[in-house]
């Protein structure tokens, strides 16, 4: 009983201490990041928390199904590559090529109907709404300074960034991207309650525009700021009209909100796995979808051009464009999506083909960039050919 006495005891000064901090600090979000994190014996976001936040619907209007290969029920993979794709904890994997399904496989309780979290795959999202939104007329073109769209950037240190500097993730800014902090900018804008708001504040420079190529979330917050402003709606909103609808989503989309109803646009848009390709098939047609142009063909041509800057480190970077990444496999360009937990969508145009590999876990990165786990996703979609 004395033992359990101290326990108790301990634990309330601990919690009177983490509550204080929090206070003096101003860090709020704590209280809703710790129950979900640590104290349910996590130690981070997971792919299943559509209902933890608010969300707005990407709403679908008319479905179009994918269609089922010829040869599809003959298509196999390795049971050793199976069972690697098992232990990164894979929930579904999606093999398309010149628009029929060529493969599917989902695990555990996980279907074609289920939703889960892209994390920072809506970066590419993002970007596609940034190209409907210059199809629109309603930013004239990427060069444009951001200052035009945000008060906030009419600073004479700021007025030099540009659409393009956000895109290219070369703003110069100083967000802090480090997914093991809890005091990063991510933790914050996944649990905080105003994104805009902690994007604004951290929104000082540190380098030269356009130079330095530096992966942070506050660049595609930005972006989803002005999409905001020029589109007089909801980025949601605009995401069912102009991208979901028309694209034949088969179910709607779900994009999680802070406590204002902005979009975290960084991350946080759930989807199916067959919903999700249809992001890559619009970028392997240029814009279009069927007869229907979605976005002018030449964003998309400068979305998956290397925008060839350089890392911190000053070594030449050519593996990002728009909020898109960019990678050769077996000498053949991939453009593709990805989020921290293994989320990817590949567009592969030289097969017409389109892969999607959703899960709760994923390889280590080489080079400090590219995470060991994609040549398993891309050598199995390839062993199907």
């Amino acid at each position: 009983m004395r033992f359990l006495k101290w326990v108790l005891i301990i634990s309330i000064f601990i919690c009177l201490g983490i509550e204080i901090f929090i206070w003096v600090t101003g860090k709020t979000y704590l209280n809703i990041l710790l129950p979900k994190t640590i104290l349910s014996g996590k130690l981070g976001p997971d792919i299943d928390e559509l209902s933890d936040f608010k969300t707005n619907t990407i709403t679908n209007e008319v479905p179009q199904t994918w269609t089922h290969a010829a040869d599809f029920i003959n298509k196999n993979i390795a049971n050793t590559t199976l069972q690697k794709m098992e232990d990164y904890q894979t929930a579904a994997f999606l093999v398309i090529k010149e628009d029929s399904i060529l493969y599917e496989r989902y695990w555990d309780n996980y279907d074609t109907t289920s939703q889960t979290n892209s994390f920072s795959m809506s970066k590419s999202i993002v970007s596609i709404l940034i190209g409907c939104a210059i199809t629109d007329g309603l930013i004239k073109n990427v060069d444009e300074p951001v200052c035009n769209y945000l008060e906030d950037f009419e600073s004479s240190d700021l007025k030099k960034i540009t659409i393009r500097h956000l895109l290219t993730m070369s703003s110069g800014l100083g967000f802090k991207e480090d997914y093991s902090s809890m005091f990063s900018w991510p933790a914050e804008a996944y649990y905080g309650q105003d994104v805009n708001k902690l994007t604004i504040e951290q929104a000082k420079p540190i380098t030269k525009p356009g130079v330095i190529w530096k992966y942070k979330g506050g660049d595609t917050q930005l972006l989803g700021m002005i999409l905001k402003k020029v589109t007089q709606t909801s980025v949601s909103e605009y995401a069912s009209e102009r991208l979901w609808k028309p694209i034949g989503a088969e179910y709607p989309a779900y994009w999680s909100l802070d406590e204002n109803g902005m979009e975290k646009v960084s991350c946080c848009w759930y989807a199916t796995a067959h919903d999700f390709a249809r992001i890559a098939k619009l970028i392997l047609n240029y814009g279009r979808w069927n007869e229907k142009i979605i976005l002018d063909s030449s964003y998309i041509v400068e979305a998956i051009k290397p925008a060839e800057l350089v890392t911190e480190d000053g070594v030449i970077t050519r593996q990002y464009g728009f909020q898109w990444w960019l990678m050769q496999y077996n000498n053949s360009p991939v453009y593709y999506a990805r989020g921290i937990k293994g989320q990817y969508i590949f567009a592969i145009p030289e097969k017409n083909m389109i892969v999607v590999r959703l899960g709760h876990k994923r390889a280590k990165t080489e080079g400090g960039s590219l995470p060991a786990d994609i040549f398993l996703y891309l050598d199995a979609a390839f062993s199907l050919l």
